[in-house]
């Protein structure tokens, strides 16, 4: 046998192999779902995938625990496989979410030959059939680019520029007479996707919701376990638990930050930083402290622009000793040096502790007692930097509920007085307002030393005596 001839055998012995490998892709998603990959879908998730095949625009609101991001992954990774060269862009409030889904069809990629699908990868997903799924930033003007046939948008109700990124979606899908879905737990009604299940204007939708009746085993995924514990967690938050569990718009009237004003703040590109990873910049942070009940929390902003970045926060777990917080604390400032002021609460034993910080070396500490006075003065500037559209969150969902858990009262002397709800915690509300607090403070300029030679500093330092001269006898007092 020549080289030729063996090279030819070869070759048809792969070609061979990739028709085994092969694996007809069934028409409906459903079927595509139990004899691909495995898991069978429950009623109200074979609803949602029947909406999916017989319209244009569809929009589910679920409660959490019920398989979402499962279903849409499957539904997606389907509709690629059997529109061969078609393009699938999913959005989110944050770069994060958007690349949980990819990695969820990534995930569902092993469950099908390897000759489907190219080298999966963190943000895309590209099939042999040149169907691409992929996460894009949040910003308008990159869905305009692209040609798109099927849009997803994950957590819609969290996205801070719905309006102009909803425009840009019919805009796109314009040109491929394409779909649009979206989910998302509820969160504020000044919105479109509120507007989609409230207002005769959004008619052709197709719409489910899902709450945890519906998800509890054996009907849907929800553990019994896993509910109870939701239960409790949420025990001192009736209108959280009814956002994400009943599936429906709540919020509390009494409630410092609203929820619109919150979701203006969202920003899509930012990630808090890791404790590991040293950084540059001017950062402020603040700390608030707790042990028992109460949980210690480290908020770090970085001013930059005029905009004041949440970059890090971490909450320590309960009875969490003082002296670790001490050294976290130490840590990260000797990692990331610039950070100029750190604002601790001094109330109780705070005092000790903001001592012990600065003898521990943590100079740029500094106590706050709190007071009805002090915080409200405190949380008056976090409020207004939000209204100013100055202060910048990532998509952090224990944190966003806990702004919006805050309540308020008036007193009868005018003064504001701040709770919350018994069971809850608000650690990660005051070390923002900490945090937001410490940038009223401007860094110290540095002190740059430029070499001279004696003649010309001599020549320099008489100039500068004579114009203080002329000053004491010509100018103005100041």
């Amino acid at each position: 046998m020549t080289m030729a001839q063996m090279n030819r055998e070869i070759n048809q012995l792969k070609k061979q192999a990739a028709q085994k490998q092969k694996v007809a892709i069934p028409a409906d998603p459903v079927q595509f779902c139990k004899e691909n990959l495995n898991f069978t879908p429950t009623t109200y998730q074979t609803e949602l995938i029947q909406q999916f095949q017989n319209n244009q625009f569809i929009a589910a609101r679920w409660a959490r625990q019920t398989g979402k991001s499962h279903t849409i992954s499957a539904l997606l990774l389907h509709y690629a496989l059997t529109n061969p060269n078609s393009n699938i862009g999913i959005f989110g409030p944050s770069w994060r979410q958007t690349k949980l889904i990819i990695k969820h069809i990534n995930n569902f990629l092993q469950k099908l030959p390897k000759t489907t699908y190219k080298k999966p990868q963190k943000t895309s997903v590209t099939l042999s059939n040149n169907s691409n799924i992929e996460a894009y930033p949040n910003n308008p003007e990159t869905i305009r680019g692209p040609k798109l046939h099927i849009v997803y948008a994950d957590e819609f109700n969290f996205i801070p520029n719905d309006e102009e990124l909803y425009d840009a979606i019919l805009f796109t899908l314009g040109t491929t007479n394409g779909k649009f879905i979206c989910t998302s737990t509820p969160w504020h009604t000044d919105s479109i996707f509120h507007k989609i299940f409230h207002n005769p204007a959004y008619t052709e939708y197709a719409k489910t919701h899902v709450t945890w009746q519906q998800a509890i085993e054996p009907n849907g995924p929800l553990k019994q376990q896993i509910l109870d514990r939701i239960k409790k967690q949420l025990e001192g938050d009736p209108a959280r638990w009814r956002r994400e569990m009943e599936a429906d718009w709540a919020e509390n009237e009494a409630a410092y930050l609203n929820q619109t004003l919150i979701t203006t703040c969202i920003d899509h590109t930012l990630q808090y930083t890791n404790f590991e990873t040293a950084t540059k910049g001017d950062f402020y942070a603040g700390l608030d402290l707790g042990k028992h009940q109460d949980h210690s929390v480290i908020a770090t902003i970085k001013t930059e622009n005029n905009q004041l970045k949440l970059v890090h926060m971490h909450r320590f777990p309960l009875d969490t000793p003082y002296a670790s917080v001490i050294g976290y604390v130490k840590t990260i400032n000797d990692r990331w040096q610039n950070i100029h002021k750190i604002l601790v609460d001094s109330s109780g034993v705070g005092d000790y502790i903001t001592e012990d910080m600065q003898n521990a070396g943590l100079t740029n500490t500094q106590g706050v007692t709190f007071t009805l006075e002090t915080k409200q003065e405190m949380a008056q500037h976090l409020k207004q930097t939000m209204t100013e559209k100055r202060l910048r969150i990532p998509y952090d969902g224990e944190l966003i509920a806990e702004l919006n858990l805050e309540q308020y009262e008036l007193t009868k002397d005018g003064k504001t007085k701040f709770n919350h709800p018994q069971g809850t915690h608000d650690d990660r509300f005051w070390a923002l307002v900490l945090a937001a607090y410490a940038t009223r403070t401007q860094p110290t300029p540095q002190l740059w030393v430029v070499a001279k030679t004696a003649n010309t500093a001599r020549t320099k330092l008489a100039t500068i005596r004579q114009k203080l001269v002329n000053h004491k006898t010509q100018g103005d007092t100041r």
